[in-house]
């Protein structure tokens, strides 16, 4: 009889490190790591055709620090990141119909184009059309679901075998974002502490320049995790409420992975020991 394949899924607030726990696991199990931002800027590229406009402005300069210039909007704290487009609070979710990347690329960039976020039907069907690819593999979400209506659209596919949460102290959030620095058309995540470009300002495989997003300001993080709060409190108690929730808490992704790693190990035969960077 095969073995039950893993379905499992990392939940954080912004700059909580769930992209670096999750790459780890995926590397160290050989879980199928899927991203709700790479997928979503895959998509982007995909439904952009020649000649589209870009949706964040890098500016004329290149210098270091460089910030780039966006709209302002009520409705949008920074979008110059695939996770900041995501949308931070629950919509109603139309029934699902799976389509694919040049599709949700057309649709998303309509609402980027007016400043607004990608609302949760189109996170959603993405997700699911990626899911459905991936039916006979072990995998690991990241970045989704965050709002109770994802989970819910989740429900009706498969059950979370496995539910990771981290639990990072405000002012430790606070510090990571206004320190990170992003190459918009990759996703590359840098931070001036602990994982600084090789040149400062720009990005180590593309030579390209490095933009600091608008919500990454000390001004605007605190609002920006107060929406995450706000939008998965709901998804971490269904996942309690269910007995798959695993939270960590801590202020260093180092010191709280050897627990991540135990964790699936109970799950999983590692590939990779549970030092892997």
């Amino acid at each position: 009889m095969a073995a039950r394949l893993l379905r499992a899924a990392v939940l954080g607030p912004p700059g909580s490190g769930k992209g670096t726990v999750s790459q780890r696991v995926a590397h160290s199990f050989g879980l199928q790591h899927l991203s709700s931002g790479r997928f979503l800027r895959d998509s982007l590229r995909a439904g952009s055709g020649h000649g589209a406009k870009p949706l964040a402005r890098r500016g004329q300069e290149t210098s270091w620090p460089f910030r780039p210039t966006v709209p302002s909007t009520p409705v949008l704290s920074g979008w110059t990141s695939a996770e900041s487009l995501l949308p931070a609070s629950p919509l109603p979710l139309p029934l699902f119909v799976p389509f694919g990347p040049t599709e949700v690329g057309h649709m998303a960039r309509q609402y980027l184009e007016k400043g607004l976020l990608v609302p949760d039907h189109v996170i959603t069907r993405l997700m699911m059309s990626e899911l459905e690819l991936r039916s006979d593999q072990h995998w690991l979400l990241d970045g989704f679901p965050r709002t109770i209506g994802q989970a819910e659209a989740l429900d009706r596919v498969c059950d979370l075998d496995l539910v990771i949460s981290l639990n990072i102290p405000f002012e430790t959030l606070k510090d990571r974002l206004s320190r990170r620095w992003v190459h918009l058309p990759s996703g590359r995540v840098y931070n001036l502490d602990f994982n600084p470009p090789l040149v400062p300002g720009v990005d180590d495989v593309t030579g390209e320049p490095l933009v600091q997003q608008e919500d990454d300001r000390p001004d605007a993080v605190a609002a920006r995790l107060r929406r995450y709060k706000d939008a998965a409190k709901p998804v971490i108690e269904l996942y309690r409420r269910r007995g798959v929730l695993h939270q960590f808490s801590g202020t260093e992704t180092n010191k709280i992975w050897p627990y991540v790693h135990n964790l699936f190990s109970s799950k999983l035969a590692p590939l990779q020991s549970k030092d892997t960077n």
